[in-house]
């Protein structure tokens, strides 16, 4: 409880507190924008975030990531297009609800359920954090190692379509991370003489080339129609029949959401979906989902808020990302100096417990403000985007160079820009590589120690029981898609 106070004394500084209020307006704004997404968002944002201190830096980004959760169901509801990834599922019944007159209510109900679910999820956060830091502070550097390709494993094997594909580009994104010079003998790898990767391939170029420049090509080669709803939405808050009905799909949500988040791979958009899919199955009249459901709006919502606060736990505690928003997020801990795993506790009590305070204060805030900005949502959704888009690549230009004032990081940007929207265009996923690219020389340190303990031997990796479990899941992940009855029923997802 102490540690909590001295979270909250921080969050409640102005500083943070309007970094919180700006992450939630920004993070509900990239929701409710159509095609955008918090990958995106907090890429463009990142330069901007290293002239803040470390911690508000995290409350900004953090902010951006849970509050597109929010906004991604006012334009399901509303438009039936999806704001964001993980609010597919609530278009199936928020729309139709909408179309009978009752968007106030479906609305309603999804702030409510996102607000009890990010809630609970931060709750669940604090306390699971601490004792699993500990558990992870007796780790070395084998179980460091296992333990990331363990990681990588499981986000290639649940990609969306080929397992190859995702393969690949974790093995492209570890080499991106050997560009530079060697920590240990100083030798230039891979620099080809251009003195400008001597440090390496930047991460914020490359995400904001992956997740912005490409998002923009794709968008505007495609012609959405959208039918916007005129009519005045009222009766916000829910009867007390939607309230019953939502309950209990809120209280599945929350704890399938947060377990399902943790998961490498997993994240918002499986819970939702597998949240929707438990709710029909379980529902006495399934035949009636997709007509205007409350519970089919309650449980995705719930479960896909619920998800964000999960998904901090293997990053705080262990340093792993399990999606490619915390990669970032974790990259733009490590330009700052700090490291996430088990010593972030540790060593930056004041970073750890401030951003679980901020994101307490942040899940009010988004309460507050998402119902009556609705009005406010729905004319932003009147912007045109052949006036939108090209606000965005000039910011991506300023940030990218505003960084370290490098014409050849704009280069790098535009390079990987043109690389996403090819591999978009061809189904390559930009997440294993981002994540490789993230873990990469943190990868290669623990390998060379591990090395350095064994005297050479890989035996070592076998020998220490953790280690020898993390490997031979890893093994039997990348194995079983060879068999055609695994190879059938792989799931595949969308990583957000």
């Amino acid at each position: 409880m102490e540690k909590l106070l001295l979270g909250f004394q921080i969050a409640i500084t102005p500083e943070n507190l309007f970094l919180a209020f700006m992450g939630c307006i920004i993070g509900t704004l990239t929701g409710v924008l159509q095609g955008l997404g918090p990958a995106a968002a907090i890429s463009w944002l990142l330069p901007a975030s290293f002239h803040l201190t470390a911690t508000g830096a995290i409350i900004l980004l953090a902010g951006i990531y849970y509050g597109a959760m929010y906004g991604g169901s006012t334009t399901s509801i509303l438009v039936n297009i999806p704001g964001e990834a993980a609010s597919v599922v609530t278009c199936l019944d928020g729309y139709q609800m909408a179309r009978k007159g009752r968007a106030g209510p479906a609305l309603g109900v999804a702030a409510i359920g996102s607000f009890i679910a990010g809630t609970f999820s931060i709750v669940f956060l604090s306390i699971c954090a601490p004792p699993l830091a500990k558990i992870a502070l007796d780790f070395g550097p084998p179980e460091y190692t296992t333990l990331m390709i363990l990681g990588l494993t499981i986000v290639t094997f649940l990609a969306k379509g080929s397992m190859l594909k995702a393969l690949l580009m974790a093995v492209f994104g570890l080499f991106l991370s050997t560009v530079g010079l060697d920590a240990v003998s100083g030798n230039a790898r891979f620099t080809f003489g251009i003195n400008e990767l001597m440090d390496g391939v930047g991460l914020v170029p490359v995400v904001m080339g992956l997740f912005g420049i490409s998002e923009v090509m794709l968008n505007i080669e495609k012609t959405v129609g959208r039918e916007i709803l005129t009519e005045k939405i009222k009766n916000i808050f829910p009867t007390k029949e939607d309230l019953r009905k939502s309950i209990a799909p809120i209280i599945r949500g929350t704890f399938l959401g947060f377990f399902l988040g943790i998961l490498p791979g997993g994240g918002a958009v499986l819970s939702s979906f597998v949240s929707y899919g438990l709710e029909k199955r379980i529902s006495k009249t399934p035949e009636k989902f997709g007509t205007g459901m409350i519970e089919g709006v309650a449980g995705p919502e719930s479960a896909n808020n619920s998800a964000t606060g999960g998904a901090f736990i293997p990053l705080l505690t262990l340093g792993i990302p399990p999606n490619v928003v915390m990669a970032i997020l974790m990259g733009a801990m490590m330009i700052h100096g700090i490291t996430p795993g088990p010593f972030l506790i540790k060593e930056h009590p004041g970073l750890f417990w401030g951003l679980i305070a901020s994101m307490y204060l942040g899940n009010i805030m988004l309460l507050i403000l998402n119902l009556p900005l609705i009005g406010l949502w729905i004319q932003i959704l009147k912007v045109r985007y052949g006036l939108l888009f090209p606000l965005i690549l000039l910011f991506c230009l300023i940030g990218c160079y505003s960084l370290n004032f490098s014409t050849f990081e704009i280069i790098i940007m535009l390079v990987f820009g043109i690389i996403g929207y090819l591999m978009r265009k061809t189904d390559y996923e930009g997440a294993p590589m981002v994540l490789a690219l993230v873990l990469g020389n943190l990868f290669e340190n623990s390998l060379r120690q591990s090395l350095i303990l064994s005297d050479g031997t890989f035996f070592i990796f076998m020998e220490r029981p953790i280690s020898a479990i993390f490997l031979l899941i890893a093994i039997v992940l990348l194995i079983t898609p060879i068999i055609p009855w695994f190879k059938k029923r792989r799931p595949q997802i969308e990583i957000s």
